[in-house]
């Protein structure tokens, strides 16, 4: 037992074989999960007992999160973790009905000592299917049962209803001659007899109809925690519903963060000798001359150097973006090493395709490969959502602390990875056609409605397209490395607009042990086996089972975000993508209707050398 004196209640310690890596999504703080027939829910981190949460240390992921403490979930796994601190869970739903009498109540018993699951009549407890999530603040509650059955259209003209005080007769029950469905499952009250079937408690409005309110906190908060009552609806879901839980989690790779290209160059344009003249001039007659003077003596445009000497710096953008131009840069430095003898987290093999044989329309669009062969990845989770994106944000951390030093439930993984980095010049020119920018710009128009939607990544044609042909490499991967595709992750680098432009993917697998993973993934990074990989990943897609309905569409998946994608061509594990399959299109790729693809033109080349070879 654990109990918490600032709370003034008793948690149970219910030991559970959970991974490490589910501590943080699918099953994170805020989530409900089943443990042997009973419902529970994870309370925030202010609960746990921070000698047994050991402290992750990432300085970059905090660096980016703000103020606060990254610590790893107590918990454990199997027979060797007996003696082992585990999770706190609180029982949620807490009312249950027993399988045997189907007896409808909230109590909880003990039986020598510990805490008890089954009915008085020696039935096994079953948690009720349906809960209450607040429609806009992410809160979560039980269906008050015993309300809800005496409400109702027929419950107010009745008194004997209305007055009922019979708490220990509610009785769920399934109606045989009722077919399927809601309509043969109700809750009835013995006492005055009143009974609702479970069909008129997913109607739309029913709870704010019968007068049930959201009592604004999570299931684990006590009654004093609400500071301001919550106004918004309540709707009825069902407790296993993906939707009733939304993980807001970010990760970072732990590396020798490196200075952006553009930084430096700032830094030179900066102690430049006649930097001091260009800013005393102040955009007069004579700061172009000097700014093409300094220009043309680093290699730059001269509006950069306009640029540095106005003092403009890069508006700030979200996290991730930020964390992934450090990755972007330290990458660059590991491609130009080219054999990496470093050691420590971060050992990357640069190789350059000057002298790999392939396809010219190809290899001329691939700057450097690099095979990761060991990294570092911290995963945090930052807070949840309930009901839909749009919901207000739960923070990880819900105690005294959570504003001034909160925690964050956090897990550091080790894997290896292969990545690609793709020519600049040849990206610009292709994503310059108007066809190109149309094609994209539907998507773009998308998430500009969807408020939630700019979360994702903004949905240019370089993200797009190194998007969806990071997730053909994956499928393809799984057929080739030893890994499922559920086990291997994306990043990918697609901006334009950042002061260093980005174009590149890293596809990875890591695991919770130490000494990371196999290495089935890293040896296909080699040149002359990443190639073959490449066309065999765009001939898979080349045509899908669903065409033409799916080449021909541009609107498909999740809220419409994916244009001529879906789960026969392009569709990998959620887990697996960075913005949970949205923001595809295989046209922007292979090319389709009038649209060009950015390597429309490999499957035709390697198929006419074929045919050649052939009649040779």
């Amino acid at each position: 037992m654990f109990r918490n004196l600032r709370r003034r209640c008793t948690v149970e310690k219910i030991r559970h074989d959970l991974r490490l890596s589910e501590t943080i999504t699918p099953f994170g703080v805020g989530a409900i999960v089943d443990v042997r027939g009973e419902s529970l829910i994870a309370p925030d981190t202010s609960w746990w007992d921070k000698k047994y949460a050991p402290e992750i240390s990432c300085e970059r992921l905090l660096a980016r999160i703000g103020a606060g403490v990254l610590r790893q979930p107590p918990t454990h796994a199997g027979h060797g973790g007996k003696n082992m601190a585990a999770l706190l869970y609180w029982r949620f739903p807490s009312w249950r009905f027993c399988e045997r009498c189907s007896k409808l109540s909230k109590l909880t018993g003990k039986k020598k000592g510990k805490w008890s699951n089954t009915c008085e009549c020696g039935g096994f407890l079953v948690p009720m299917r349906y809960i209450a999530i607040c429609e806009q603040g992410s809160h979560a509650q039980d269906v008050p049962w015993f309300m809800w059955v005496h409400r109702g259209r027929e419950a107010s003209q009745d008194d004997s209803v209305r007055f009922c005080r019979a708490y220990k007769e509610l009785r769920f029950e399934r109606l045989s001659g009722r077919g399927e469905g809601l309509v043969s499952l109700q809750v009835k009250c013995y006492g005055c007899g009143h009974a609702r079937s479970l069909a008129e408690l997913v109607t739309k409005g029913a709870l704010h109809r019968d007068g049930i309110h959201c009592v604004g906190r999570q299931p684990w908060e006590p009654e004093g925690s609400v500071k301001r009552p919550c106004n918004h609806h309540l709707v009825a879901t069902q407790r296993g519903a993906t939707g009733n839980y939304i993980a807001e989690r970010i990760s970072a790779l732990d590396i020798p963060e490196e200075r952006p290209r553009s930084a430096e160059i700032a830094d030179k344009i900066r102690g430049h000798v006649f930097f001091e003249k260009l800013v005393a001039d102040n955009g007069g007659p004579q700061a172009e001359v000097i700014a093409g003077w300094i220009a043309t003596e680093f290699g730059v445009a001269p509006e950069t150097v306009l640029e540095v000497a106005a003092g403009d710096e890069p508006e700030a953008d979200d996290v991730l973006l930020d964390l992934k131009d450090g990755e972007w840069a330290a990458f660059l430095k590991k491609l130009e090493g080219g054999r990496d003898s470093t050691g420590g987290d971060f050992v990357v093999d640069g190789w350059s395709l000057d002298t790999t044989s392939g396809p010219e329309s190809l290899v001329s669009r691939i700057a450097g490969v690099g095979q990761v062969r060991r990294v570092r990845e911290v995963r945090a989770l930052c807070g949840f959502r309930r009901h839909s994106v749009e919901a207000d944000l739960i923070t990880a951390d819900l105690g005294p602390d959570r504003r001034r030093f909160p925690t964050y439930p956090a897990i550091e993984m080790f894997g290896e990875g292969i990545f690609l980095r793709f020519d600049e010049d040849e990206l610009a020119r292709w994503e310059a056609h108007p066809d190109v920018q149309a094609r994209a710009g539907i998507l773009m128009k998308r998430c500009a409605d969807a408020q939630w939607a700019n979360r994702l990544d903004v949905p240019e044609p370089r993200y797009i397209a190194l998007h969806t042909l990071s997730h053909l490499l994956i499928r393809r991967l799984a057929f080739s490395s030893g890994y499922a595709s559920a086990s291997l992750q994306e990043r990918i680098y697609a901006n334009s607009d950042r002061k260093d432009k980005t174009a590149g993917i890293l596809i990875y697998t890591a695991a919770g042990d130490a000494q990371g993973t196999l290495g089935g993934l890293v040896r296909l990074g080699q040149p002359e086996k990443i190639i073959p990989l490449l066309v065999s990943a765009l001939d898979d897609a080349d045509v899908c089972s669903n065409d033409p309905v799916c080449i021909e569409s541009d609107r498909q998946g999740s809220s419409q975000l994916n244009l001529s994608a879906c789960h026969g061509c392009s569709l990998v594990s959620e887990t697996s993508c960075e913005t949970g399959n949205r923001l595809l299109d295989r046209q922007l790729v292979l090319g389709g209707g009038n649209v060009l693809g950015f390597l429309d033109t490999v499957l035709a080349e390697v198929r006419r050398v074929t045919v050649t070879e052939r009649s040779g």
